[in-house]
């Protein structure tokens, strides 16, 4: 095992060998993490006001998620645990449909079926995810194996929290992944707690990284909020992939800093201590001192771009909250080119029983039998 890979000290100096990057490049990236940080704010609110039913906030891993995600080719694939939606809409996910699935509305390409955060987006290679812990690991083994079997030039990153590696999906896609010498890059964003269960609990190893070894593969361990260096391992461990090296395990070390989800309390099981010493540390700091040092970010820009991401995005949420629910008949609709009458009588009584409650919605009316 190598040491952490950092290039970014906490105060936003230079370490190392800072990759040559472009300006324009650099300055893409701090605005990516600046919207992963407005979305998740304006989502939060939302929550709280009722209006939305569940997020997962990404607050104080931006670094790792955008700083790995953006090392990634188009016609590479992107598996998420939870956190990761804000990397699709980098990847091309429109923040549309990114704020309609929030709501689960009838623009909404889950049709409502999935829960709030539960994002996908076929054209940018970003499949639906399961909150089953661990589940999207194998499943992106098997989409890599069968990339090699076809010959396909793309590598697969599957995204996963410091929890998933108790899981039997995390033994069972390391071990395939081995074996089979597949395109994929694992992405542990060891972000300090799986709900209210410390990392340090979690293994007994050293690092996450270790664990690789045990599956034939190389295991790094990165400063999780040093945007540079993710951006590097990720760039590092895709290429090794894409030209056959096979698979890697990178563990970005970074911290959550609100709740597990909406529905948690971190206060219950952390105390305010680490969590100030996370908060010194803020990768959107750390980034936003760096890039004022070289020269590609005014003094103050960070404000003017905040206030521009959320222009956009309240625009967007304003015209989302007027689009209507999803047609109650679509749950029977995507089963048959037909809908058969047995279905048609299950939904006819779903119907009655609706109306009779006062629960139904106009337009949702029987299906002739």
């Amino acid at each position: 095992m190598t040491a952490e890979l950092q290039h970014l000290a906490p105060d936003g100096s230079p370490r190392g060998d800072v990759p040559e990057l472009e300006g324009t490049f650099l300055r893409e990236l701090f605005v990516h993490m600046m919207r992963v940080r407005c979305t998740d704010e304006r989502m939060l609110k939302l929550q709280r006001a009722g209006r939305i039913g569940f997020v997962g906030t990404a607050k104080g891993l931006e670094a790792a998620i955008i700083g790995s995600a953006a090392a990634l080719q188009a016609r590479d694939w992107l598996w998420s645990g939870l956190r990761e939606g804000g990397a699709a809409v980098m990847r091309g996910l429109p923040l549309s449909e990114y704020v309609a699935q929030m709501y689960g509305n009838s623009h909404d390409t889950a049709k409502g079926r999935q829960m709030c955060n539960h994002f996908q987006h076929k054209a940018s290679h970003y499949p639906s995810w399961s909150s089953v812990i661990g589940t999207q690991l194998v499943h992106g083994v098997g989409a890599a194996f069968a990339s090699k079997l076809r010959g396909e030039d793309a590598v697969h990153a599957v995204y996963f929290g410091d929890g998933a590696t108790s899981s039997n999906g995390f033994h069972s896609a390391l071990n395939f992944a081995g074996v089979w010498r597949v395109p994929v890059v694992f992405v542990c964003i060891d972000n300090g707690w799986a709900i209210s269960v410390a990392s340090s609990q979690q293994t007994a190893a050293r690092s996450y990284a270790d664990k690789a070894a045990a599956y034939g593969m190389p295991g790094r361990d990165v400063d999780g909020n040093d945007v540079l260096a993710c951006y590097q391992a990720a760039h590092e461990a895709i290429a090794a992939a894409r030209e056959g090296g096979g698979p890697s395990l990178l563990v970005l070390k970074t911290y959550r800093m609100l709740g597990h989800s909406s529905s948690d309390d971190p206060t219950k099981y952390r105390d305010d201590d680490e969590v100030a010493a996370w908060a010194a540390k803020d990768p959107i700091d750390r980034y936003e001192r760096y890039l004022v040092e070289r020269g590609v970010l005014a003094g103050g820009e960070r404000q003017a771009i905040e206030a521009d991401l959320l222009r956009e995005l309240d625009a967007v949420i304003h015209e989302e909250e007027t689009v209507p629910p999803m047609p109650m008949r679509t749950l029977v609709e995507d089963v048959y080119a037909e809908v058969p009458p047995h279905l048609r009588r299950q939904f006819n009584s779903f119907i009655a029983v609706a109306e009779r409650l006062g629960y139904a919605r106009p337009g949702d009316g029987a299906f002739p039998l």
